[in-house]
């Protein structure tokens, strides 16, 4: 049996980061659908979790793969926002950031310093703030 299954796959593409992304988005599809009973979202799980199928079983490899980059690149933006952010929130205690109003840069200063003058490192604008 298990020869069988690994000559059926031989050439095909497989489960990669993006199909089971699919997959388990279809699943909670499917759980919506039974909570809002709704026939629209049914539909759109079965949709999702045939075209996650058809990847897995696809044999253009190249197009696969390019696919699962794509995905891999914007999970890679979403989850590195969320990550700087929680960076920034666990900064807030001790620091305040602000942005230099000439080149957007961000500057990282001490609390508790009072009124201080800045100077941006990158164009060398001073102004003025509370720390």
């Amino acid at each position: 049996m298990r020869e069988k299954l690994s000559r059926f796959m031989a050439g095909r593409y497989g489960v990669d980061g993006y199909s089971r992304f699919l997959l388990w988005f279809s699943v909670a599809l499917l759980v919506l659908s039974m909570i809002f009973r709704n026939n629209w979202l049914y539909i759109l799980a079965v949709v999702v979790m045939v075209y996650s199928y058809s990847r897995i079983f696809s044999r253009n490899l190249q197009k696969r793969y390019a696919q699962n980059n794509r995905y891999y690149q914007y999970k890679q933006k979403i989850t590195g926002f969320f990550k700087r952010q929680a960076g920034y929130m666990r900064q807030r205690k001790t620091h305040h950031i602000y942005r230099c109003p000439g080149c957007r840069q961000k500057i990282r200063i001490p609390r508790g310093k009072g009124k201080i003058s800045i100077r941006c490192p990158k164009c060398h604008t001073e102004f003025i703030k509370r720390s």
